[in-house]
């Protein structure tokens, strides 16, 4: 499964507890120089099944009000 939570994510908390596999988590960006950025929310694809089995649609893609929850593009 390939979702990806873009940068632009304003942590408002709507996605994680939606998750029914806890596949979606807040982690912390770090910068071009290597310092800690800003915290995240990231999904993490070994875990995620883009809720098969437990609802039609995923349900992050569904709540995030900015639409910042993207599938990745397959090679």
């Amino acid at each position: 499964m390939a979702l990806t939570i873009l940068a632009d994510c304003i942590n408002c908390d709507m996605c994680a507890p939606e998750c029914p596999n806890n596949a979606i988590s807040l982690k912390r960006l770090h910068n071009a120089d290597g310092s800690p950025g800003n915290r995240i929310y990231q999904i993490n694809a070994e875990l995620c099944t883009e809720c098969v089995g437990f609802y039609d649609k995923p349900t992050c893609v569904e709540v995030c009000p900015i639409d910042v929850v993207v599938k990745l593009p397959t090679t």
